[in-house]
């Protein structure tokens, strides 16, 4: 995973499905492709994988994985299928579909076997300490309460971000570390970085935008600014 990061969660918004879940796809696959210097890594519903991963380039992560392999588990997503299916990583225990920090470990140790990349979530810097220990390849630190609310973390909370960066450095020198809830605009992302991430986790602002390409290439473009300095 290269950085910086815009990582694009659709959640299961009206837009994240269908024509204008690959519409999002294609214009996060064309933004990437004109800048060149960003990873943006859109994240659809299970059921869009296959045909947004024949549309674009960009790295494709599911949604979720459950920690099992294939065989009688009725209703649950293997992440060997996922690999099967062909998506670049899985982002593992949002504050929407939380899973124990076993099944973190064991999800993070079979990703790898895989080949896949895995981006983490926590809701306090202390959780994001403890996921940095797992050796994901990134982890989004994500207050719960500022998630959809359009208050950016990085506004609202900046000393999550700072606090998040120092204890997770203090384990772990290599995992990329990223923040989201409420990343509304180009300038919550630079702050975001300005304040030591590589990058932002971002759904309603770009999924509910009447202009989610405006929306997305402003966000990159001052990820790739805010980074270079």
């Amino acid at each position: 995973m290269r950085v910086p990061v815009l990582a694009i969660n659709f959640k299961t918004y009206p837009s994240a499905f269908g024509d204008k879940a690959l519409a999002i796809a294609k214009t996060a696959d064309k933004v990437a492709k004109e800048l060149g210097n960003i990873e943006i890594i859109v994240i659809p519903p299970f059921t869009e994988l296959r045909r947004i991963l024949e549309a674009v380039e960009i790295p494709v992560f599911a949604q979720h994985a459950d920690p099992y392999d294939y065989g009688a588990h009725t209703g649950w997503m293997p992440i060997t299928a996922l690999k099967d299916v062909g998506v670049k990583g899985v982002l593992l225990n949002h504050s929407e579909h939380r899973i124990r920090l076993d099944e973190i470990v064991h999800l993070v140790q079979k990703a790898r076997e895989l080949g896949l990349e895995t981006l983490v979530c926590a809701d306090t810097p202390q959780a994001a300490a403890a996921v940095a220990t797992v050796n994901p390849v990134a982890l989004a630190v994500e207050p719960p309460e500022l998630i959809g609310t359009g208050v950016a973390v990085s506004k609202a909370k900046p000393e999550v971000i700072t606090r998040t960066v120092e204890l997770v450095r203090k384990v772990n020198s290599e995992v990329i570390i990223l923040t989201g809830a409420g990343i509304s605009s180009a300038e919550d992302v630079a702050k975001a970085i300005e304040l030591g991430t590589a990058g932002v986790l971002v759904a309603s602002a770009i999924m509910k935008a009447k202009d989610p390409e405006k929306v997305i290439r402003e966000m990159a473009e001052a990820a790739v600014k805010a980074i270079k300095k």
